[in-house]
């Protein structure tokens, strides 16, 4: 089976540290089957680094990440307007690069992991040339869709064209049927986690290894783009209360956005210079020693699928404060937790003071261990590969993979 994926999520030259989950799927995929991979770069982001001084990409506008070539056409779209046309734009911007790999890779199936305008375009692209669309769902690329409305008929038509739709949670592949998957179609394939290098380590040490003081205050760490959605609004108005009540506590947000400079604001607003850091984007490989750093994982988010950084924290042995969205109580039991609602700001203060206290109950089952990214990887590869062995038998075992939660 040799595979095309085609997403804008994903690291290119401009943004190295993006969707580092997906740099992940790939490198382990590409050690199990042929793939190639179509990594559009918005122009508006090559444009800003261009003026910032940045190199222009390699000639053929192709990167080598992990012994995989990248191809990175240029993505065009307007800014802001007219997002029921970003797929018909992103479908022209990366048709020619489509093209030209079709007819040298000799794909069996589009592999394209978020659903508009990524599967949009590969729906289309793939239709016509023939070839089977698999289309995997993150959250935030089908949830939230009443905020933006013009996403909605291309996400819909996405997947209701897709010959089958792989979801990270049950809670996502219930929204992607409500939109118009077919039930038969639609797969959960829970993402796993590295855990040679995410795994449990004493806190102190790793704060030594980071040049952090080992006595002192806990670390709450929270780790994602900052975008309204990680409900990092709700987390400073959390804080805000646990600096109130006296409660010892460092924040640290890692991560890159939009919202840099309103947070910069906040938080000099609310008077928390000294107690909360913006440490900006990181590499992946240094997160573990992140995770082991802190007392306890804050992800205040108001949607979410199944959140890798969830995954990770756990495996790393950390207690976690979470809002009860999306896929995040079907994960719960991967490790010690508390379960809030999003955009309750004394709720979450409350969860974090709990935590910082002392770590919370394990599970009433007991924590499930948790899933190597080898396991998800290979039960990913059957689920592409029952879609390329024909639609009579896809139909019924992605069915029976979506009752048993696969």
């Amino acid at each position: 089976m040799r595979i095309l994926a085609m997403t804008t999520i994903h690291p290119n030259p401009y943004q190295p540290g993006l969707a580092a989950f997906n740099r992940q799927r790939f490198r382990r995929l590409s050690t199990r089957v042929p793939l190639a991979v179509v990594a559009p770069v918005p122009w508006t982001v090559e444009f800003a680094a261009r003026l910032g001084g940045r190199p222009a990409l390699p000639r053929g506008r192709i990167a080598r990440v992990d012994g995989l070539e990248i191809h990175h056409p240029r993505y065009y779209y307007l800014p802001r307007l007219w997002r029921g046309a970003l797929g018909e734009s992103y479908e022209r911007s990366v048709a020619g690069c489509f093209g030209r790999i079709v007819r040298s890779f000799e794909p069996d199936l589009i592999f394209a992991p978020w659903i508009y305008p990524d599967g949009l375009a590969a729906v289309r692209l793939g239709q016509a040339a023939g070839l089977p669309v698999v289309l995997m769902a993150h959250g935030s690329d089908v949830l939230g869709l009443d905020a933006s409305p013009g996403r909605r008929a291309g996400t819909i038509e996405a997947i209701r064209g897709a010959d089958a739709v792989v979801t990270v949670s049950q809670d996502l592949a219930r929204a992607v049927v409500e939109l118009g998957g077919r039930p038969g179609r639609v797969a959960v394939n829970y993402d796993g986690v590295d855990l040679v290098r995410f795994r449990p380590g004493p806190e102190a040490e790793a704060r030594t290894l980071l040049g952090l003081d080992p006595g002192g205050p806990p670390i709450v760490l929270t780790v994602g783009n900052l975008l309204p959605v990680k409900g990092l609004d709700v987390l400073l108005d959390a804080f805000a209360r646990l600096f109130e009540r006296r409660v010892p506590f460092a924040g640290q947000i890692i991560g890159g956005g939009p919202l840099e400079s309103w947070l910069r604001r906040r938080i000099a607003r609310l008077g928390l210079q000294r107690r909360v850091e913006l440490l900006g984007p990181m590499p992946h490989d240094e997160l573990p020693a992140r995770y082991r750093a802190a007392r306890v994982l804050a992800l205040p988010s108001r949607s979410e699928g199944v959140p890798t950084v969830l995954l990770e924290a756990t495996a790393c042995g950390i207690p976690f404060v979470a809002s009860r969205v999306g896929g995040v109580p079907e994960v719960a039991d991967l490790g010690r937790g508390l379960l809030v609602p999003p955009g309750d700001p004394d709720a979450l203060a409350d969860a974090l003071a709990m935590a910082l206290k002392r770590p919370p109950d394990p599970p009433e089952g007991g924590i499930r261990p948790p899933r190597g990214v080898d396991e998800g990887i290979d039960e990913l590869i059957g689920i592409l590969e029952r879609v390329v062995d024909g639609p009579g038998r896809a139909s019924a075992t992605l069915s029976a993979d979506m009752r048993r939660g696969a």
